[in-house]
């Protein structure tokens, strides 16, 4: 029984660490100011940036949100970079030529790892802007997105820029609760950067000087993972450019994208995405990720012992897990969802949370261990 005590209050101390860390979550968060935009008209000469592989369905529709933008067009350049796709995509882009959209193929004869790195460093070595702008080829933005953004760039004098990205056009209860994960993470990502310890953030809608690309070094030592073009980035110009990360917080700069319509899918992407933790650099966030990964793993471990034991406290302690990670996310959530106008998803937060649970843990092992499937191609 003595062991049993033991992993009990160890769990006790695992949810304090957590709810600690989360706390520190909704400190970043309020400490960024939301963005007022100011009068005058921005003066950057801007890229965007899109790499495309097989999005036939999408493509036109991204396209045709960034020609509206309201921003001086003669200071716009948009490229996309079409990786090897098997569709229509790519005559798709074309029929765009005669409105500025400039199309560049990837004729690789090697396979590579990071396909996607290797199409923006293309792109950002033939490109013209002073800023560079990366979204992906299944996004849409309001018309004032680009300006909003050129507008922070000029006033905040920021090396790197990430925006937020959200859902939208739910289809179902599993898209909705992606939904409310992924504001989580966005929230997550703003926050680190609202503590000046930036560490995440999302390619779809990130924005960084060209200069500071190239004085980094661009995706160099990072280049032979998959994924990574935009954490990974942040990570080194974090490294040279300290405090000068910020976070764009304004809904014209909300880029708009969907959620994964399968589980399988959601998985792949999830995976894919935590399989950037092995090159993180910085320990404390490696132990504060294990932190996290042994408090999940915890309650699973004090589920067992509560049907195992059923004398034991094992439930209480349970119970209190539940009850301090639903209460520390809700009160984390409820700031982020309002911010993006879909607070009515909180209501789905005591659903969310088993399974968050058991995927978290999952995640965390598969992540960092194995293969992934990535745009038809099986990487890692």
């Amino acid at each position: 029984m003595e062991v049993l005590n033991a992993i009990n209050y160890f769990s006790i101390f695992l949810a304090l660490i957590y709810m600690a860390v989360v706390g520190i979550f909704i400190r970043g968060w309020a400490r960024i100011m939301p963005f007022k935009r100011n009068a005058m008209q921005g003066k950057t000469r801007v890229s965007i940036l899109i790499a495309a592989r097989n999005e036939e369905d999408n493509i036109g529709l991204t396209l045709d949100d960034i020609l509206a933008q309201d921003y001086d067009k003669s200071l716009v350049e948009v490229i996309v970079i079409d990786d090897h796709s098997t569709d229509q995509t790519a005559s798709i882009i074309r029929s765009y030529a005669d409105r500025g959209v400039k199309l560049i193929q990837l004729n690789e004869s090697n396979a590579l790892n990071s396909y996607k790195k290797k199409a923006i460093q293309t792109a950002i070595g033939q490109s013209t802007g002073e800023l560079m702008i990366t979204t992906d080829a299944d996004c849409r933005m309001g018309p004032q997105w680009l300006s909003t953004v050129v507008d922070y760039y000029e006033t905040k004098g920021y090396k790197m820029i990430s925006s937020p990205v959200a859902y939208f056009e739910e289809k179902s209860l599993f898209e909705k609760l992606q939904t409310l994960e992924f504001s989580y993470l966005i929230g997550l990502g703003a926050s680190t950067i609202g503590n000046n310890n930036p560490s995440t953030c999302n390619g779809a809608n990130l924005a960084y000087e060209k200069e500071a690309f190239f004085e980094v070094g661009g995706f160099t030592g990072i280049d032979d993972l998959a994924s990574g073009d935009d954490e990974l980035l942040l990570h080194k110009m974090a490294a040279i450019y300290e405090g000068k990360i910020g976070f764009l917080k304004n809904r014209d700069a909300v880029v708009y994208t969907h959620a994964k319509p399968t589980l399988r899918e959601f998985i792949q992407q999830r995976k894919r995405w935590a399989s950037k933790s092995t090159r993180y650099k910085d320990k404390a966030v490696i132990i504060l990720g294990l932190s996290i990964w042994l408090f999940n793993f915890s309650i699973i471990i004090n589920l067992l012992l509560a049907i195992i034991f059923p004398q034991s406290e094992s439930l209480w302690f349970l119970i209190v897990q539940l009850l301090s990670k639903l209460f520390i996310e809700f009160v984390f959530l409820a700031s982020v969802t309002s911010f993006f106008k879909r607070k009515q998803l909180l209501v789905l937060l005591p659903v969310l949370n088993p399974f968050h649970i058991l995927y978290f843990i999952y995640i965390g092992i598969a992540g960092n261990s194995g293969k992934y499937n990535w745009k038809g191609r099986m990487v890692k």
